[in-house]
C-alpha cells in the first residue's frame, strides 16, 4: 500500500523569523491543536538529546526551538493557520497534512560568537531574549538528521515544501568590516551541510530590504553596504546552488516605495507588520498549491 506523503516546512533565521512585537489579536491565537497541521514543541524536542522527534497538533504557541516568544504573527504560525482554514474548506485531499519545523532567535547571525554561527560550542540555555543562548546550527542539524526516521515511523514519505531563511540583518547592523571577507564562506557552509543532511531541499532565502533602517541609524552609509554586501552574498548562493531562491518581500502589495517603513514594516523600520507576514504565508501556500497541479 502507498504512504501517504506529508508536507514540511522550514523556517529559520532571526527576529523577522520569529514574528517578533508582533503579538496575535486574541481570536488569532491557536490554542485548540490543528487537526491538520503539525509541529515540534519546545517541551518535547527542544534538547540534543532527543532521539525520536514528538509531533503534535500545532498551536501558536510552544512550537519555536529557539527562544521563547509565542502567539506571534510568524510567518509559521500564519501559515499554519492558513493551511488548516484551506483544508476546512474541503481542500485536503489537494494539501494533505503539514508539518512545520521553525527556530529562530532575534539578533542572532552567523558569525563568529553568535548563535547561528556553525562553529559556536554546543549549549542549549532555553528562555526568552536575553536569557536564550543556543547554537543554533548543531541544533538544527540534530533535529533535521531525525526526520528520516521520524516519518518513517510515522508511516510517511515526506517531501520539504521549503526551508526559509529569514536572517542576515545582524551581520549588517554590525557592520564589522572583518566578517564580510568570510560571509560568503560561512553561508556556504551552512547550505552545504543543511543541504546532505535534508537531501537539498527548495531553500528560500529572504532578500534583506531594511533600508530605511539603515539610513536613519547610519548616514554614512556603512550599513548600507553591509546590507549591499549580504544580499550579494544570497544572490552568490542562489547561483552556486540549484536548490536555492530569493524571496523579495518589496512584491507584497503593501508594498509602498519612497514613504519611512515602505508600507511593510512596524514604526521600528525593521520588523514585518502582521499583514506582510500573513502574505508571505500566502504565497507560501499558493506556490505549493501551484506547484502540485503542474
Amino acid at each position: 500500500m502507498q504512504k501517504r506523503k506529508a508536507a514540511v516546512f522550514i523556517l529559520l533565521g532571526q527576529s523577522n523569523a520569529t514574528g517578533h512585537d508582533v503579538p496575535m489579536e486574541e481570536k488569532d491565537i491557536i490554542r485548540t491543536p490543528l487537526c491538520n497541521v503539525f509541529g515540534l514543541h519546545r517541551d518535547d524536542n527542544q534538547s540534543f538529546g532527543v532521539t525520536s522527534l514528538k509531533w503534535s497538533g500545532y498551536t501558536s504557541g510552544g512550537m519555536n526551538l529557539g527562544e521563547t516568544q509565542d502567539d506571534t504573527y510568524s510567518v509559521a504560525n500564519c501559515l499554519a493557520a492558513l493551511w488548516q482554514a484551506h483544508v476546512d474548506c474541503g481542500n485536503e485531499a489537494e494539501l494533505g497534512d503539514l508539518y512545520i519545523v521553525h527556530m529562530s532567535v532575534g539578533a542572532e547571525g552567523v558569525g563568529p560568537g553568535q548563535m547561528w554561527s556553525p562553529d559556536k560550542e554546543q549549549t542549549l540555555t532555553p528562555g526568552e531574549l536575553g536569557t536564550v543562548n543556543i547554537s543554533l546550527f548543531p541544533l538544527s542539524m540534530h533535529i533535521f538528521s531525525l526526520l528520516d526516521q521520524s516519518f518513517s515511523e510515522l508511516g510517511l514519505e515526506y517531501e520539504i515544501i521549503g526551508l526559509h531563511w529569514r536572517g542576515g540583518e545582524q551581520e549588517f547592523l554590525q557592520t564589522v568590516d572583518y566578517l564580510r571577507p568570510i560571509l560568503s564562506s560561512i553561508y556556504h557552509k551552512l547550505m552545504d551541510e543543511w543541504n546532505r543532511v535534508l537531501h537539498c531541499p527548495p531553500t528560500v532565502l529572504h532578500r534583506i530590504v531594511c533600508r530605511d533602517r539603515v539610513l536613519l541609524n547610519d548616514p554614512n552609509g556603512g550599513q548600507l553596504e553591509s546590507m549591499n554586501h549580504i544580499n550579494a552574498v544570497f544572490e552568490e548562493l542562489e547561483r552556486d546552488y540549484g536548490n536555492i531562491s530569493i524571496f523579495d518581500v518589496r512584491n507584497a502589495p503593501q508594498y509602498v516605495p519612497d514613504v519611512q517603513g515602505n508600507g511593510i514594516f512596524k514604526g521600528d523600520v525593521v520588523h514585518f507588520t502582521p499583514e506582510v507576514n500573513r502574505w508571505v504565508a500566502g504565497e507560501i501556500l499558493n506556490d505549493y498549491i501551484n506547484n502540485r497541479a503542474q
